[in-house]
């Protein structure tokens, strides 16, 4: 299985971040190779609750589904993601949010993946330290864009 974590410092709130990651609807538009996002199943309030969406990730020659369900939990700044459906064997993301004292925030990500085709898993271990920086950069571009530099 191909782990990978990263603790990254932004300008802006554990809120906003929260509310930017957990806006999934909206990756498309920001974050490579995902070329589509559709929500399934909705049971979201005020921050808490569930999500099982259907992302589709093409690079290059492949171009793969998967279902995943994802759950909110604002009131402990934090958002997980699970592998439901798909070409993985196991696929799991974390996010926490922490403000720090002196503004801003921390970002803790973590992804863990295994395809079930040795070809895939092969490729995906070949880029994806490149593939998993410009996935943390593209959160952090896209928080500038939606709250302005700070």
């Amino acid at each position: 299985m191909t782990v990978r974590k990263t603790t990254t410092e932004v300008p802006f709130t554990a809120r906003q971040m929260f509310d930017l990651v957990a806006d999934i609807e909206r990756y498309p538009e920001f974050l490579p190779w995902c070329t589509a996002l559709r929500i399934v199943q909705k049971d979201v309030s005020d921050g808490q609750g569930t999500m099982t969406a259907d992302m589709v990730v093409a690079y290059t020659v492949f171009r793969e589904r998967f279902r995943s369900k994802v759950l909110l939990d604002l009131e402990n700044s934090r958002i997980d993601a699970a592998y439901v459906d798909g070409p993985f064997r196991n696929l799991q993301n974390r996010w926490r949010f922490t403000d720090k004292p002196e503004g801003g925030s921390i970002i803790d990500f973590e992804i863990a993946f295994e395809f079930k085709n040795f070809l895939l898993q092969a490729t995906a271990q070949a880029v994806f330290d490149k593939a998993f920086a410009r996935m943390s950069e593209a959160f952090v571009t896209r928080a500038e864009e939606v709250y302005g530099p700070q």
